[in-house]
């Protein structure tokens, strides 16, 4: 594809030194983040207020608190750090509680529909900048020590990329502890009796490098061994 003067792209306007061979570079990495997206926001399919919200590791992590969390995430990176904020009000980013993990939880007056809704309005700003500004535009993050904070909205992009990738991941296993609904993948590599099967194969290989309880088996007949030996 030829370049205009000004060396960007005529289908995205954004530089030709992110191009590679292939998709548009741009395309893949906002592609990769709305799989990313999507199978967050999926897991809390079918689930009501309470099991969105409750913490389900030691840590309290929780799905809808992922879901505030990721939208917080992406405005701040791809939004405020170029110079593109949304205009979205974030109380926990205002009163600083976001540096007491504000952002990982939903409290009680704040309603599922307007976290998701935050979250699907997000995804939209964003994608809208990466689009206008391109990977190359300049980036300061101001929460980051100050003789690293200047970088690329393209590097912001891919910590965005591998964020919300953990945290669906994170979403996809607080899913199947809650009602043992597998990942996105679950249906496509077999049944009920394929993955019991499959569960029974690792614990058989998890089984073989268990160590005994003290007193139990080999090692009973070890010391019943040196007793008798020794009574002999």
């Amino acid at each position: 594809m030829s370049a205009t003067p000004t060396g960007t792209s005529h289908v995205s306007g954004t530089s030709e030194s992110t191009r590679v061979g292939g998709p548009h570079l741009v395309d893949d990495l906002l592609r990769y983040l709305q799989e990313g997206r999507d199978g967050l926001l999926k897991a809390l399919d079918g689930l009501g207020d309470y099991d969105v919200r409750r913490p389900i590791t030691p840590n309290g992590t929780n799905l809808l608190g992922l879901v505030k969390h990721v939208a917080g995430v992406q405005l701040a990176y791809l939004g405020d750090s170029v110079g593109r904020p949304s205009g979205e009000r974030l109380p926990w980013v205002e009163d600083d509680s976001i540096w007491d993990s504000a952002d990982m939880w939903a409290t009680a007056e704040e309603s599922r529909a307007d976290l998701v809704g935050l979250y699907e309005r997000a995804a939209v700003h964003c994608d809208a900048v990466v689009r206008e500004l391109g990977l190359d535009a300049p980036a300061s993050v101001a929460w980051w020590p100050e003789e690293r904070r200047s970088t690329t909205l393209g590097s912001l992009l891919v910590r965005c990329v591998a964020e919300v990738s953990q945290h669906a991941g994170h979403a996809d296993i607080l899913r199947e502890t809650i009602d043992g609904r597998g990942g996105r993948d679950h249906d496509k590599l077999g049944g009920e009796a394929w993955w019991t099967d499959h569960l029974a194969r690792i614990q058989a290989a998890a089984d073989a490098h268990r160590t005994p309880p003290a007193g139990d088996g080999a090692g009973d007949a070890a010391g019943d061994a040196a007793d008798g030996g020794a009574d002999s």
